[in-house]
């Protein structure tokens, strides 16, 4: 019930008001996003990668209404691989459809995705397409096969909490195609998603064992410690390396576990966002965790 109010309230008008616009909020939210600019996001990966940990960069933003914002988007993840180059980052990129127009234009959305990926190829690096809710799976994973046949350094995200989610990442696989795998999000109708939290992790790990055999190069995005411990045996009951797989994690969150992993000799990325459209993405990181909700409460209403 708490989730679901918080990701309702994500869609709100009046709460993103108050939340963007108070300062006790904003500083607080600083703690999930590492500021609003380029240059902030830049000091937060140099210090996660002085940490041992490699790093994905994210500017924030969805759902675009018009094609010049679309190709704004676009310029800026374009410029993104120049900078992260310039600045000798160990980071790659991780963005969303629905940023560069493919609610209205899916020819525009690829065209833009092309042109990215084109520059992430030029600079040896890697981008990530970020998969958005259930109406957005199939054309996501479309365009990214359409891409990636051009280009294979592009891969997306598959969600455990969706019944398909398996049989995408058979799927993908067979096309070569490397995978961040996450529960999941979104609100989501029952007809297509698990709606028991044990269902979810079930098929977490089971998707998790089809990724770490496929000879494939994934990334295990998780927080829940039980889902790190099950890849961390099955890893090495299958005598899979540590350096064939990452871990991922968000930026701010369980960082004690972040800690403990570099300590372990895992490969970890932390997904680090920035930017000024941050309170969707905010407001699903409350929703996820109600440790993050009474962190934010507590320091928003101290005095």
């Amino acid at each position: 019930m708490l989730r679901s109010t918080l990701l309702a309230l994500s869609k709100s008008p009046r709460v993103a008001k108050f939340v963007t616009h108070n300062s006790l909020s904003r500083r607080v939210v600083r703690r999930f996003v590492a500021g609003e600019s380029l240059h902030d996001a830049v000091a937060a990966v140099r210090a996660v990668n002085h940490a041992g940990c490699l790093a994905s960069l994210d500017c924030l933003g969805e759902s675009v209404t018009t094609e010049p914002e679309a190709r704004a988007a676009a310029a800026v993840y374009a410029g993104m691989f120049d900078r992260i180059a310039a600045e000798n980052l160990v980071c790659n990129v991780s963005l969303k459809l629905t940023q560069l127009g493919l609610d209205l234009d899916r020819q525009l959305c690829q065209e833009l995705l092309a042109e990215i990926v084109a520059r992430a190829d030029a600079h040896r690096n890697f981008v990530r397409i970020d998969m958005e809710g259930s109406a957005y799976t199939d054309r996501t994973i479309e365009i990214c096969k359409r891409i990636h046949a051009q280009r294979d350094c592009v891969g997306t995200v598959l969600q455990s909490y969706l019944f398909r989610t398996e049989q995408d990442a058979r799927d993908l696989i067979s096309a070569g195609i490397r995978l961040r795998l996450v529960k999941g999000a979104y609100q989501e109708p029952p007809g297509i998603a698990f709606a028991k939290k044990s269902d979810v992790d079930a098929n977490y790990v089971r998707v998790m064992k089809i990724l770490l055999t496929s000879g494939l190069y994934h990334g295990i995005a998780t927080h829940d410690p039980r889902m790190q411990e099950a890849t961390k045996n099955f890893a090495s009951e299958q005598g899979i390396r540590k350096d064939q797989f990452e871990f991922q994690m968000l930026y701010g969150i369980r960082t004690d576990l972040q800690a403990q992993l570099i300590r372990e000799g895992y490969r970890l990325r932390v997904y680090i966002p920035f930017g000024t459209d941050w309170f969707p993405y905010f407001m699903r990181r409350l929703a996820e965790r109600p440790a993050n909700l009474k962190f934010f409460l507590s320091n928003l209403f101290r005095r």
